[in-house]
């Protein structure tokens, strides 16, 4: 099926694309974030995320994990665990920065992590246990754009994971 607008004959896709971007354009000029979801996924990150530009966009520095095991070496993954323990920990901690800004995990749009490899191989299956805890959930179905990169390792040898957030104000 094909349609003529203004002299230019378009095809039916076109026509829905043009039609979801004027959509999606008037939804952003009304100051909604719009959070696209990824085509024929569960995976629990948006596809992308419409900031409009009457928003306020906070960038939070980048979390490590904090100690669970104050008796351990500081320096060691005994004193902050596993990667799906410390994936808490350091959303915890976001958690708790958001806060403080008067924001929520709800808010956040933006997600970069950076993961150590143990033994060669990045526990991302665990990382995905402690970040589906925050994100995807019944209480919290907002989905950020995310991007995770191996690391050959962060400041503390104890550390498996840095996350840096960005969150815009409601």
């Amino acid at each position: 099926m094909s349609t003529l607008i203004s002299g230019y004959k378009m095809s039916g896709l076109a026509m829905g694309l043009m039609m979801l971007t004027a959509a999606s354009s008037a939804q952003a000029a009304e100051g909604e974030l719009i959070r696209h979801k990824l085509p024929n996924s569960d995976f629990p990150i948006s596809l992308a995320v419409e900031v409009p530009a009457n928003k306020t966009v906070v960038h939070l520095s980048g979390q490590v994990p904090t100690v669970i095991d104050d008796k351990a070496d500081p320096n060691s993954l005994k004193a902050f665990g596993t990667i799906e323990e410390q994936t808490v920990s350091t959303l915890k901690a976001i958690e708790k920065n958001l806060e403080s800004l008067n924001l929520t995990m709800g808010d956040v749009y933006r997600m970069q992590v950076f993961l150590v490899a143990e033994e060669g191989k990045v526990d991302f299956s665990g990382f995905m246990k402690g970040y589906t805890q925050f994100f995807g959930t019944k209480e919290q179905p907002n989905l950020p754009v995310r991007s995770a990169v191996e690391v050959a390792a962060l400041v503390n040898p104890g550390w498996l994971i840095e996350i840096e957030v960005s969150a815009v104000r409601p």
